[in-house]
């Protein structure tokens, strides 16, 4: 192990929760930044050393072209080095405007979750949203969710368009345990997340900020509050949620910027 291997590892243990009841599911959800074949086999580890404690990961920002899926593959058999059986599941590129098109994958341990329907993006989003929600069903537990990983378009470009169309199929769909997870560059107390309040969502993280400054300002390395995980909270008992802080120090900014521009985001429920 590396002295920067090292680091992180401690990092990593300082900072989550150490213990961790049976019977709890836990889902991570990151956009890592430009996630394929620019990532070195050290980047590699570190982002599997920081997933590998989970039940299920969304990723975000999958490149669309040669080299993403494959990073996705050399993540799954990184996981797969660190202890438990790992399977994926990597969507087609969503049908996107020019540049914005990307790909979205699901990790998942074998031995605490079962897929109950293949991943598939919801098409008849896609004339509303710029990248269509990747969706796939689970049961863990004994315990079933369908979750949504999902990447809206900049702020600049009014996500909240996008959201507001993903609140109607939510609700349209609430036999399903739905959970929304992913990057909506949109902080959470914005208006368009009422309507689903209205039904008994809630965000797991409330301000928490989750994306990454390029330098550090007066010891601040953190910008917006714009990655989260909502769920229904009358099917699920939310146990614990937050940020994994990979950086910690302002000295580390530089280096964990080559992972990604956004922290991770966690929930625990049952």
């Amino acid at each position: 192990m590396t002295v920067r291997h090292l680091l992180l590892s401690i990092i990593l243990y300082l900072s989550l929760p150490l213990t961790t009841n049976a019977q709890e599911t836990s889902l991570v959800s990151w956009n890592i930044r430009d996630f394929g074949k620019t990532k070195s086999a050290e980047e590699i580890e570190d982002i599997a050393q920081i997933l590998k404690d989970y039940d299920i990961i969304a990723i975000q920002e999958v490149v669309a072209g040669y080299g993403g899926s494959q990073a996705v593959a050399r993540l799954a058999d990184e996981l797969n080095r660190k202890g438990s059986k790992w399977d994926y599941s990597i969507s087609y590129a969503t049908k996107s405007p020019k540049y914005k098109t990307e790909k979205y994958a699901f990790l998942w341990k074998t031995s605490k979750v079962k897929v109950i329907e293949k991943g598939a993006l919801i098409t008849e989003l896609e004339t509303c949203v710029y990248r269509e929600p990747y969706r796939m069903r689970f049961e863990a537990n004994g315990n079933f969710y369908t979750i949504l990983n999902y990447h809206s378009r900049k702020y600049s470009e009014h996500p909240e368009i996008e959201v507001n169309c993903i609140n109607d199929y939510i609700i349209s769909h609430q036999d399903e345990n739905i959970i929304l997870a992913g990057d909506f560059n949109l902080a959470i107390d914005h208006p368009v997340f009422n309507t689903i309040k209205e039904y008994n969502f809630e965000a797991c993280l409330n301000g928490n900020k989750t994306t990454l400054k390029q330098s550090c300002n007066d010891h601040s390395y953190l910008n917006h509050a714009i990655d989260n995980i909502i769920y229904d909270t009358l099917k699920n008992e939310l146990m614990d949620c937050g940020t994994i802080d990979f950086v910690q120090e302002c000295e580390q900014l530089e280096a964990m910027r080559m992972l990604s521009d956004h922290l991770p985001v966690y929930i625990k429920f049952r």
